[in-house]
């Protein structure tokens, strides 16, 4: 079932050229894309056209999720993750002078996403002419389009502060455009989830999967108004207006943590009981975009290692992620009663080439020999003398050989289903939303309103859940060691490798200070000003006035 898809260009603002290009919900419940040319003007203007439309709108996620430059916009540049081996955007993790306003990344990412917000208007807009549906439908897909909306403008306003508002749609090019303030920004999403919320689905999944719900635009809400709370438009009564938006996914949906912490992210589990919203891909290249090519980036050069060759269990590895010695040795530091290390890590590698070979990084032994499907690597986790590691019969990869090329690689992203072992375009959904970041995101509002007792308890909740068998006492903890730092070490326990943690740290005012003690390939250079991103050029370069009417934000 391929239903008709548009996209809406953006330019200074928008247009409302019609290009073709976009998604649509299939049958079997994921994305769908198809090119359509010459379609009329007013073609929005009818039931399917209203439809399409917001499906081109939904595509317009794929810019960010799953993509390079959503996690070079997140992951890079943190105290959790720095650069690897490879890769040429290695400067966005190093904040050296190369991140400018020239930045691929920058430019696509804004142009894309107002062309998304462009077509939520023209959604919007022309609802209100539509005949031959009906009005709860109208409804549901304005509000649909009302959480693109503020999804779009909700990272704008992180990445960059004031940006142009356009809440209608630019139906001719204009260079008139000015920076709206953070707080107007702030105001125009909340008011489109406070109006979506009524309209949408009430159910933990939507008839036609993938479609925003009322529990993602809750999650979405209440996340907007904890980040709010320490912008500079932040007001005393945002974390006490998130709580009970938190709360409600978590009561009233039959949302549940999965009592596996390791199948959350288990390939083929992809809908599951905690996912509350994701974005869609399919192995389909016809259908997909770019894909999402998470899979490649978290990944140590396993392949070039004595008996192992590049498949696509194992995965494609770009070796662009490496995780700081923070991440391994403190916010990993328990693995007796956590599973979180585990079942985020690769610790081990089966043969998949075998014979006999010299060894490379673990100099203990002069030679190794192997069958298909005997181990090849092991990564321990700690350190050993070669005497030690002499005695395996494969190389043992400690942390002390660990390099840009060899180091734990995160499974959380792996694709073992692409076509073959060279395909960048993943198709597993990419989880935008799950239940756990919503316990945790609650704890982090209580704990900030002095709620100590309830916020313990649903940081207990995710706890409890990540232990091992048995551990699960081990896990919780008391009131009294609920502090701030544990807060932002229990966040990254469990959503390492989700484009969170730079978003996380901007918002709590630390990403300078962490970059500097954690990072050393980001410690140098990072300044006060990298808290925000810098406008793209051309679109300084379009509005009228240039750097006058559209200024530059400071540093850049």
């Amino acid at each position: 079932m391929k239903k008709l898809a548009l996209n809406i260009k953006y330019w200074a603002k928008s247009t409302a050229l019609i290009l073709g290009l976009s998604a649509a919900v299939s049958c079997d419940g994921f994305l769908e894309e198809d090119v359509v040319a010459r379609i009329g003007n007013d073609y929005l203007n009818t039931p399917k056209g209203m439809n399409d439309g917001i499906n081109a709108a939904y595509s317009s996620m794929r810019l960010w999720y799953g993509t390079e430059r959503g996690n070079n916009f997140t992951i890079f540049g943190t105290d959790i993750f720095t650069n690897g081996a490879d890769g040429s955007w290695k400067f966005m993790n190093t904040y050296t002078n190369q991140f400018d306003s020239q930045n691929g990344h920058v430019r696509e990412l804004w142009d894309g996403l107002y062309a998304g917000i462009n077509t939520c208007n023209a959604v919007i807009d022309r609802s209100v002419n539509l005949t031959g549906i009906s009005q709860s439908l109208i409804d549901q897909r304005v509000a649909e389009a009302k959480f693109i909306r503020a999804h779009h403008y909700f990272l704008l306003v992180q990445l960059f502060g004031g940006v142009d508002l356009q809440l209608s749609e630019t139906i001719v090019p204009t260079k008139v455009v000015t920076r709206s303030s953070v707080a107007q920004i702030y105001a125009a999403i909340i008011a489109d989830l406070e109006a979506a919320i009524p309209k949408l689905e009430a159910k933990a999944k939507s008839t036609d999967y993938g479609r925003a719900t009322k529990a993602a635009a809750e999650h979405l809400l209440g996340r907007v108004y904890v980040t709010k709370a320490t912008s500079e438009a932040g007001e005393a009564s945002d974390y006490a207006k998130a709580e009970p938006l938190l709360q409600s996914v978590i009561n009233n949906y039959g949302f549940k943590l999965i009592p596996d912490f390791g199948n959350v992210f288990a390939f083929g589990n992809e809908i599951n009981d905690e996912v509350i919203w994701s974005t869609q891909y399919t192995y389909d290249p016809l259908n997909t975009g770019g894909g999402n090519n998470s899979h490649v980036f978290f990944l140590m050069e396993y392949d070039v290692q004595p008996g192992m060759q590049r498949d696509t269990e194992n995965g494609r590895p770009f070796k662009r992620y490496k995780s700081t010695d923070y991440t391994l040795n403190t916010i990993f530091a328990d693995r007796t009663n956590d599973s979180r290390y585990k079942n985020t890590y690769v610790d081990f590698f089966k043969s998949n080439k075998p014979g006999t070979y010299n060894t490379s990084f673990d100099k203990s032994k002069a030679t190794v020999t192997f069958a298909a499907g005997d181990t090849t690597i092991w990564l321990p986790g700690y350190n050993m003398p070669a005497s030690e590691r002499a005695k395996y019969p494969y190389q043992v990869l400690t942390p002390e050989l660990y390099t840009e090329r060899l180091f734990p690689s995160l499974k959380k992203h792996l694709d073992p289903g692409r076509a073959d072992r060279t395909q960048f375009a993943g198709g597993r959904d990419y989880i935008a939303m799950r239940l756990a970041d919503t316990y945790l995101l609650l704890a982090e509002a209580q704990f900030r309103q002095g709620k100590i007792d309830l916020a313990t308890a649903n940081i207990n909740k995710v706890r409890r859940r990540a232990a091992f068998p048995g551990k699960e006492a081990e896990m919780e903890i008391t009131p009294s060691e609920l502090t701030f730092e544990f807060i932002t070490e229990e966040r990254a326990r469990e959503l390492i490798g989700e484009q969170t943690r730079w978003l996380d740290l901007k918002r709590w005012g630390i990403l300078v200070e962490r970059v500097k003690m954690y990072n050393p390939q980001g410690a140098p250079n990072i300044q006060a000003f990298h808290n925000l991103r810098p406008i793209p050029q051309n679109q300084i370069d379009r509005a009228e006035g240039e750097a006058s009417g559209f200024p530059q934000n400071p540093g850049y």
